[in-house]
């Protein structure tokens, strides 16, 4: 038998159904209050909103938990590699060596650019910023493939799926090279996917370029832990963007322009900058006051989450690599990564910050790996972007499989005038 939640205003009640997930708080159907009780539900940035049912990602915020399709996300970055991850979110199971394979094939098909589109790139100015680019370059991808992708096709969502997984390390390192002013280097398909991004970014014609499989290691993990979050800003702007039956890669973009905001995707370049404000570590101990000051301005940024009330599980697996990958470069003496370091110890010793569960997230520690690896800081948004792009078609492609699926349309409280008449401009 069906659950039910009684909601009354005093009048009239309402059996309202609850809707159970297989893990995690229940939600109250609402859609027909505005029927029975003749009120909406008012929700401000949709803080203690379903705003549907999906079985890709499951979030635990109190207890520190992110799952893929039932795996932990501390196993999948400790065991599984970035395109295997890619496989899973979209499929919703593992798959053997033989699926292995072939998606790997589908996706290294597909990493080039048409040349038209590579041209695209001249006419953003040289320090264009790169997440402008991308939102540009992946939207103009739309009047590449308009008449090839029947969204209603399951097919065609997958072609569109493998395309974007596939074009956006492109996409991000030749915006890189734009920026610079060097040659744009294509990929190279026998490279695994992040090392043919590391490639792509840092080679130059002139020279041979080796890979170095640390970075190449620490870049997996970071996209793995980045791969997919639930309904985030970024993944809820392509569903709503989506549900309007929108070009899949103009949905993207839009997702690319919400994970740009310094709030969503760009808070591991807001560390780098807080730690550039800070300056030594001899100055934590006065900058930790003046984050614990209400009246003072200054955040402590990378640390504590929206959603996650105890420690980020995804910050748990990044710390290891952090501190692998500065001793690996040698950057422990390095002042900006003595400066985070102590910023962390004493944050992590700080009652202040240990009673509010206020640890370093993901954030922290992705823009530390991001410099030691020399990625510049405008890149770490873009970095992000492309590890997230499996989560937005992943989502997409539930939402556009839903027979359920309708064009969002929030409501508001209005608190505008009420009805006034027009008066002529002379009279005004």
């Amino acid at each position: 038998m069906a659950k039910t939640y009684q909601i009354s205003d005093g009048n009239t009640s309402s059996e309202l159904d609850l809707v159970e997930g297989t893990l995690g708080t229940p939600a109250v159907d609402v859609r027909g209050l505005a029927g029975t009780q003749g009120v909406f539900t008012y929700d401000p940035a949709f803080t203690a909103t379903c705003s549907c049912d999906s079985d890709i990602t499951f979030i635990d915020g109190e207890a520190g938990k992110l799952m893929y399709r039932g795996y932990s996300v501390e196993q999948l970055a400790e065991q599984s590699s970035y395109l295997e991850v890619c496989y899973l979110l979209l499929n919703g199971e593992l798959p053997n060596k033989t699926e292995m394979d072939e998606f790997r094939d589908a996706i290294t098909h597909h990493t080039m650019l048409n040349e038209s589109l590579v041209k695209f790139y001249d006419g953003f100015h040289y320090d264009a910023h790169p997440m402008a680019v991308l939102t540009g370059i992946v939207g103009s991808l739309s009047a590449f493939y308009h008449d090839k992708t029947d969204v209603r096709d399951p097919e065609h969502r997958k072609i569109f799926a493998h395309r974007m997984i596939a074009k956006m390390p492109t996409i991000a390192a030749a915006a890189y090279k734009h920026s610079v002013g060097q040659p744009k280097i294509g990929p190279k398909n026998q490279l695994d996917y992040t090392s043919n991004l590391l490639r792509m970014m840092f080679a130059v014609p002139a020279e041979e370029y080796e890979v170095d499989p640390v970075a190449a290691k620490a870049l997996d993990v970071l996209f793995i832990l980045h791969a997919d979050h639930e309904q985030n800003a970024s993944t809820s702007t392509v569903r709503m963007a989506g549900s309007t039956g929108a070009n899949p890669y103009a949905a993207i973009s839009t997702g690319i322009a919400a994970l740009w905001g310094p709030a969503h995707g760009g808070a591991n370049e807001a560390v780098l900058n807080m730690l550039a404000e800070i300056g030594d570590a001899s100055q934590v101990p006065k900058y930790l006051d003046k984050a614990k000051d209400k009246n003072d301005p200054f955040k402590l940024m990378g640390f504590g989450h929206r959603v996650y009330k105890n420690f980020d599980p995804r910050a748990k697996v990044i710390r290891g690599y952090c501190h692998q990958v500065l001793e690996h470069y040698n950057m422990q003496n390095n002042k900006l990564f003595e400066l985070a370091l102590e910023l962390e110890r004493v944050a992590l010793e700080d009652e202040y910050f240990v009673e509010r569960k206020l640890y370093p997230n993901v954030d922290f520690y992705s823009g530390i790996i991001y410099q030691a690896l020399g990625i510049p800081v405008n890149m770490f948004t873009p970095m992000f972007a492309i590890a997230r792009t499996v989560g937005w078609a992943s989502h997409w492609c539930e939402m556009m499989g839903d027979p359920k699926m309708r064009i969002a349309r929030p409501r508001q409280v209005y608190t505008g005038y009420d009805l006034r008449d027009y008066v002529d401009i002379d009279k005004r």
